[in-house]
């Protein structure tokens, strides 16, 4: 099943593995040391963000890196942005009547 970035950055412990790993890549052992909550709930959190395409595992020896992929947080920051777009309109067009009001006041 793929699923899509919404569902990852929806909860605060994939948010957190994401931000461990934004800078450099890391083993799922040092990324589940950071919680407490059992590795089995970890590698669950890690399963999500890697098929939202967030998070690429590549095995190094014996050792599994965790490596972000946070290209696909594009998709996020598209659909804030027409949001923001739109409240800065709004808020734009308010300063502008406040500002029409404080003239006539004077």
């Amino acid at each position: 099943m793929r699923r899509d970035v919404f569902q990852a950055i929806a909860d605060p412990t994939r948010r957190e593995i994401l931000n461990m790993i934004a800078y450099k890549p890391l083993n799922v052992n040092s990324v589940a040391e950071h919680f407490d909550v059992s590795r089995t709930a970890i590698y669950k959190h890690m399963k999500i963000l890697i098929e939202c395409g967030l998070v690429d595992v590549k095995q190094q020896g014996r050792e599994r890196y965790c490596e972000a992929k946070m290209e696909r947080l594009s998709e996020v920051s598209d659909w804030v942005e027409q949001y923001r777009k739109f409240w800065t309109a709004k808020l734009d067009s308010l300063e502008n009547y406040l500002n029409e009001l404080q003239k006539k006041n004077k």
